[in-house]
């Protein structure tokens, strides 16, 4: 009772207050309702999650009793969560009794991020008149522009991505991978570098969001933030990938004798049943470490990179390579679903090698 936020510091007086909910926990369940994309609510649950804990274990208050020191305070902790064998552990089911709220220390970007969504939640609770004011309200975080900029570094080069994808080429023979899963391995980098799907989407599609129209051009059909309908380009690179993976799977390639409910990536065993994000983050992070090891001696910097390479670089690779290859820049906005084109505007870039060689085209002795 005393850290559920019911005798919260910082609550409205109750006759103000229009949502009717008695604690922290529920005003939260009523925000996050407000969300209709899981994804969406995955992600702001998590933050919310995460400011609970801290809250309660650190602090030990409720989050309705937070101030602005401790909002500063949780800044901080973001960045180097601490006593770290509390709160980081590697990815685990939410039963687990290893699982913990951080896989590692935030980027200042993410910590931006999480700031951002927390400061959206109580502004919203000020506007229920569930709480007097925002704890996060003008909390900044330095370097956070920067390491947007950063991001881009969460990409794989043409040429580091065609040794990547050669060593997916072994994996069985050359390896001990099971054909299943180096067949799957496979499908997920190509069919995720030609798409620039999140890893949330991959895990959840079925081969009936899957269709053409009536130009004979190929779309994915999926549901973006804030529940809206949305559609990716199918390119032939993922066209390519899918029909070999249906064949390798021993289901039929032609779309009229497809099972629509069939997912997009199979299990292993050859059910029914797809894999779900937190397994498929899992199997593309080991595969990253296995190729860092494989080319440690040849290529030490790709070595560091794949270690810290996860699921969604892929997603950088993809619009990186898009733009580099000439595609409009609203065009891979559109497939990447960014609400604004400045967010899709950071992967345009160069890489140095190319840079250099340009310029010294361009003004040459």
């Amino acid at each position: 009772h005393e850290v559920d936020g019911s005798a919260g510091a910082f609550r409205a007086p109750l006759s103000t207050y229009i949502l009717g909910m008695d604690n922290d926990y529920e005003d939260i369940q009523a925000w996050l309702a407000l969300h209709k994309s899981p994804a969406t609510q995955r992600a702001y649950r998590k933050e919310a999650e995460r400011l609970i804990l801290w809250a309660i274990v650190a602090r030990g208050k409720a989050l309705s009793s937070l101030t602005t020191k401790d909002a500063t305070d949780y800044r901080a902790f973001l960045r180097r969560p601490t006593p770290r064998e509390r709160w980081v552990g590697p990815p685990r089911p939410r039963t687990s009794p290893d699982w913990r709220p951080f896989v590692d220390n935030l980027s200042a970007r993410s910590v931006a991020h999480a700031l951002a969504v927390l400061s959206a939640l109580f502004r919203w609770l000020v506007e229920q008149r569930y709480v007097l004011a925002n704890p996060f309200a003008g909390i900044k975080v330095r370097g956070s522009q920067r390491a947007m900029a950063v991001e881009t570094t969460h990409a794989f080069t043409e040429g580091e991505w065609l040794l990547v994808r050669t060593i997916a080429n072994g994996l069985e023979w050359s390896y001990g991978w099971q054909a299943a899963a180096a067949q799957r391995l496979r499908f997920l980098l190509d069919f995720g570098y030609a798409t620039g799907l999140r890893i949330s989407e991959l895990a959840n599609a079925a081969l009936r969001h899957l269709d053409a129209d009536a130009l004979g051009d190929h779309w994915l059909h999926l549901v973006g933030k804030g529940g809206k309908p949305a559609r990716v380009a199918l390119t032939p690179l993922a066209r390519a990938a899918l029909e070999r993976y249906l064949l390798e799977r021993e289901l039929p390639v032609s779309r009229a004798r497809w099972n629509p409910t069939t997912p997009l990536i199979g299990s292993l065993d050859g059910g029914e049943t797809g894999i779900t994000p937190l397994r498929l983050w899992e199997v593309m992070r080991r595969f990253f470490r296995l190729a860092a090891d494989i080319i440690e001696g040849d290529h030490p910097a790709l070595a560091e990179k794949l270690r810290r390479a996860t699921p969604h670089w892929m997603r950088h690779t993809h619009a990186t390579h898009a733009l580099a290859k000439g595609v409009e820049l609203s065009a891979v906005r559109d497939n990447l679903r960014h609400a604004s084109i400045s967010t899709t505007s950071i992967y345009l870039h160069t890489d140095d090698v190319k840079r250099a060689r340009q310029f010294g085209e361009a003004f040459a002795a």
